[in-house]
């Protein structure tokens, strides 16, 4: 039986601050991602994945998990809760690996944490099925973002509960490591959704445009942009201001809303090329 969601019966959720936790103990590093993220345990008891903002990425990786998780929370996909995962200077100086401890110290600070969902597995759509409905919501969301990392290889969405849920937004957004096209970016169409997962379910995303760009004004985009720390911009020098950087963020979200057209005939065209 398909995993299915009712368009009509999606709640919106409110933007909520997030909240930030102390991490207290590096449990295990996860080294199938290029970043090192670990799991680690916090002061609430919980555990967590931490994407540190001392890795390869930097804080861009975070800015895009926080924009594109918080996105998919407001339009009523599964996301895990983020958090802001705060690391003290001094830990980590007892982990033996040098590589790891290096990282450790690079990110001292808040960095983003997702709530581990134990026992949860990853998504084979050779095993599992998706509703048309439910892939066109995803594969919206992630042409809006830019996001390339939803493939057949690495599908990022993990089965918890008998529920779909997304992972892993940091490769979206992927201009901000040079900001030199964003403008032009926010109105492109977007060539990789051709590769993406959930493509060939992706019938109903005239439906799921018409409702999403009416969820996301300008006031909910707004207050997720506001919710990056600015200590994550403060290292990016093509603006003036830190004010001005979360503006360009908030401009390409509301451009590429206003252009959504473009993000359905993208889709549409790469569906009748692959059937």
């Amino acid at each position: 039986m398909p995993l299915e969601v009712n368009l009509a019966k999606i709640n919106i959720v409110k933007v909520e601050p997030l909240r930030e936790v102390n991490v207290t103990r590096y449990v295990t590093p996860l080294r199938e991602g290029g970043s090192l993220p670990a799991i680690a345990e916090a002061d609430d008891g919980f555990l967590y994945v931490i994407k540190f903002r001392g890795a390869g990425q930097g804080s861009k990786a975070l800015i895009a998990e926080l924009i594109g998780g918080e996105l998919a929370r407001v339009l009523g996909l599964k996301m895990p809760e983020l958090v802001f995962a705060n690391l003290d200077e001094a830990f980590g100086r007892t982990e033996p690996d040098e590589e790891i401890q290096d990282l450790l110290r690079a990110s001292k600070g808040l960095n983003l944490g997702l709530h581990y969902l134990s026992g949860a597995i990853t998504f084979d759509p050779t095993v599992r099925t998706i509703s048309s409905l439910l892939a066109s919501q995803i594969v919206w969301l992630d042409s809006l973002i830019l996001n390339v990392d939803r493939t057949v290889r690495n599908t990022n969405m993990l089965l918890w509960y008998k529920e779909l849920w997304l992972i892993d937004h940091g490769g979206a957004l992927y201009f901000h490591h040079q900001w030199n096209n964003w403008e032009q970016k926010a109105t492109d169409g977007f060539k990789q959704i051709k590769d993406h997962v959930l493509l060939p379910q992706a019938s109903e995303i005239q439906n799921v445009n018409e409702h999403f760009k009416k969820i996301l004004t300008k006031e909910i985009i707004h207050k997720i942009v506001n919710m990056v720390p600015d200590s994550w911009l403060a290292s990016d020098t093509y603006f003036d201001s830190i004010e001005a950087q979360k503006d360009a963020y908030c401009q390409f979200l509301e451009r590429r809303i206003a252009h959504s057209d473009i993000i359905v005939k993208e889709v549409e065209n790469a569906r009748t090329t692959l059937i």
